[in-house]
């Protein structure tokens, strides 16, 4: 709600419209200045308390997305499924999971987002545990069930942050957001370790989507505890604070005109002008093609890498050796959570120097993981060890819907489909032996090398016109 201490002694006609008001914050009176810093209270301890409850909802959350990857193996001859349609489980899921996320974010803004996270939680573990009973012959059900997983994560995603948000005040909001968004790399390499991990203790690979649920049914338990039916929102202004840590208004100053407001299609026409912005969104959505293909596909091909070798022999019992996606699984937890502080680290010191270091960052990273991918794809054949050290870059992104739209629809939604369709087609021209199996694979990755290329050609550009969109984006 708004506070009315914000505005005492100022004259309605002073006041901001509504979506523009502090909300929750202390004015200042009679300062020219237009930038408008937002402070809060210190938030109680409960508030850090709702937070963990959050972080730790989100680790379950990137577990259950990489669930599947972690066993893909096993999947892949329980359904007696192609590297086409293997791919097409995590394209289904990320789809569905991109296309419900604006809805939720919609319904977020409006309705209580305490009873859509319960809801969100409820549904996708009650889909993951009713997936672990489908028989073989029904494949296309588990299809189906990764698509809802899908639509009961974006819930969560969309909706978690914002509390988050409206918990902190500007300098510990950051800190906490950050932690929230680190249990991604932390939940994706978990992931792969409870699924190989559950399926070589039980013998059955079904159990990996058992424990999920109960884990989920703790968090909701927990959310129905300690987070209060509601919370304080703020506007989408101040939740940007997240990442800008001030909000820019119009001084209040006679003769001085607002900017008029606009509809949806000019703001996407004025986002396709701003190069930055384009440039930025091509690297992060190379990034994600590269990122989505690797997180499914590499367990497997280590696995093919291995047949190859002779140092493992082919899978013909009920579950498979899932020990190279404990290692990845693990690999991905310490080289996530490094990558994500060393990168913003690096950023915080090069910007006092460079104001495009952020985008000089991201490309360097992405030449350099290319390098290291392809480096990797080609020795592959001889030595394991060294795939395991392929480290993808990661950057934090502004949130902008539009950009996270087109990264997950060109990049990691159909990376992995697009991976299994060009190994079923060289497998198709060739004989089905291990050795073709592996290269079909170790072929289809070098599409994977050459999008990081680009990706990075393009955050070079970034760099370009960063300063330039940034000065004007001030003056406005």
């Amino acid at each position: 709600m708004h506070n009315p201490r914000a505005h005492e002694g100022t004259s309605l006609q002073s006041q901001p419209p509504p979506e523009e008001r502090n909300y929750g914050a202390t004015a200042a009176h009679g300062r020219p200045d237009p930038v408008v810093s937002v402070s809060r209270k210190s938030p109680a301890k409960r508030g850090y308390l709702i937070a963990a409850v959050l972080c730790y909802t989100n680790l379950i959350n990137f577990m259950d997305w990489f669930l599947v990857p972690g066993i893909l193996l096993d999947i892949q001859k329980y359904f007696k499924l192609s590297d086409g349609d293997t791919g097409l489980l995590q394209t289904v899921f990320v789809l569905c999971y991109m296309l419900a996320a604006p809805v939720f974010g919609y319904l977020g803004d409006r309705y209580n987002r305490k009873i859509i996270l319960g809801a969100g939680i409820f549904f996708w573990s009650g889909v993951t545990l009713s997936s672990s009973f489908i028989s073989e012959l029904y494949y296309w059900i588990f299809f189906l069930s990764r698509g809802l997983v899908g639509i009961g994560t974006a819930s969560y995603s969309t909706i978690a942050p914002t509390i988050i948000a409206d918990l902190f005040e500007e300098g510990k909001r950051t800190t906490m957001l950050s932690i929230f968004y680190l249990f991604i790399p932390v939940g994706s390499g978990l992931g792969y370790v409870l699924a190989a991990g559950m399926a070589g203790l039980t013998g059955d690979w079904h159990w990996a989507f058992r424990i999920t649920p109960c884990m989920g049914g703790l968090a909701l338990v927990l959310l129905i505890l300690l987070v209060p039916h509601r919370t304080q929102r703020r506007t989408a202004a101040h939740r940007a604070l997240s990442i800008s840590g001030t909000i820019r208004v119009a001084a209040e100053k006679p003769g001085v005109h607002r900017t008029a407001k606009t509809t949806w299609c000019q703001d996407v026409i004025s986002l396709a002008k701003n190069w930055s912005f384009v440039w930025s969104s091509l690297g992060l959505t190379a990034m994600a093609f590269v990122t989505g293909a690797l997180g499914v596909w590499v367990p497997l091909f280590l696995y093919r890498a291995q047949l190859v070798q002779g140092t493992v022999s082919p899978c013909l019992q009920e579950t498979c050796n899932s020990s190279n996606s404990l290692i990845f699984g693990g690999i991905t937890i310490g080289t996530g959570m490094l990558g994500v502080i060393a990168g913003a680290e690096a950023a915080r010191r090069l910007r006092k120097i460079n104001n495009k270091a952020d985008p000089l960052i991201c490309a360097t990273s992405m030449f350099i993981s290319a390098l290291c991918l392809y480096v990797a794809l080609m020795m592959a054949k001889t030595s394991v060890l060294s795939t395991f050290y392929v480290v993808t870059p990661r950057r934090q992104s502004t949130a902008i819907a539009l950009q996270i739209l087109v990264s997950h629809l060109l990049g990691d939604a159909g990376s992995p489909y697009l991976i299994g369709i060009i190994s079923n087609a060289i497998q198709a021209k060739n004989d089905g032996s291990s050795q073709w199996s592996f290269q079909s694979m170790q072929y289809s990755f070098i599409v994977c090398a050459f999008v990081g290329v680009f990706g990075g050609a393009f955050f070079l550009l970034t760099s370009l016109y960063i300063e330039e969109d940034r000065k004007e984006a001030e003056q406005l």
